[in-house]
């Protein structure tokens, strides 16, 4: 699904954009009986120190000029962009501002949605959708830290055995449904996305700010067997802090 079909499947009742190029865009839109600001990326885009910045000023304006709104990202991307330029101007700070502005909007009331609809890799990703309240993927989406082969090449580990461990463990592979195993996902959409837009935004605003704050995606890899150990070593370190 590329944009317009997601932004259309999603946002029925009326969308408007305010910012909209190739690989980003950014806008505000109704869903149910409210308005949400949307931010975005697509064709597979590159996240870069420019994209960052942008994408972290729309956060913050959304704080300052619409309080409580709910803010939606779309995300498309191949992860950070690697180029020099970027690299020399410090991409890292302009991925963590980017963060710790989700995060701030999070602390004044805005509860945060990501939905992905095209690929999610790598630090694009972590900045955005992981900083979440709740992270949706599209069923033909895809979700990656790095393929298997790049990962033997860093890691040293024949790929033939790195692909016997994918077929053991979720951490290892690449795919929807190995990060709904793991937790990571609330869940994989499929039907009306609307109406799943519209509910999953209704949930979050019902619970309480500290139970929005909690980290439940251990507790849900335990529970769908994705993730057997980290609740186990989150226990034995706070048991002897």
């Amino acid at each position: 699904m590329n944009r317009d079909q997601v932004l259309n499947a999603l946002f029925a009742d009326g969308w408007k954009a305010e910012y909209m190029e190739a690989d980003h865009f950014y806008g505000r839109a109704t869903v149910g009986n409210q308005q949400v600001t949307v931010i975005g990326t697509a064709e597979k885009a590159e996240v870069g120190a420019d994209m960052a910045l942008t994408m972290a000023r729309v956060v913050i304006q959304t704080i300052k000029q619409h309080p409580d709104e709910p803010i939606v990202f779309l995300l498309d991307t191949q992860g950070q962009r690697l180029r020099r330029r970027d690299e020399l101007m410090g991409l890292n700070g302009y991925m963590a501002h980017l963060a710790k502005a989700v995060e701030l909007a999070r602390q004044h009331g805005h509860v945060i949605v990501s939905v992905v609809y095209g690929e999610a890799v790598s630090g694009g990703y972590i900045s955005t959708g992981m900083m979440a309240d709740a992270c949706y993927a599209l069923a033909d989406a895809e979700i990656k830290v790095m393929n298997l082969p790049a990962m033997s090449r860093i890691t040293k580990i024949p790929l033939d055995h790195l692909q016997e461990l994918a077929k053991q463990s979720p951490v290892f592979s690449p795919g929807v449904e190995n990060y709904l195993r793991m937790g990571h996902l609330d869940a994989v959409w499929q039907g009306d996305y609307a109406a799943q837009l519209a509910d999953s935004i209704t949930r979050l605003q019902a619970r309480s700010r500290e139970d929005i704050g909690k980290d439940l995606r251990i507790e849900r890899g335990v529970e769908r067997g994705g993730r057997q150990a980290a609740g186990v070593v989150v226990e034995r370190v706070l048991a002897n802090r």
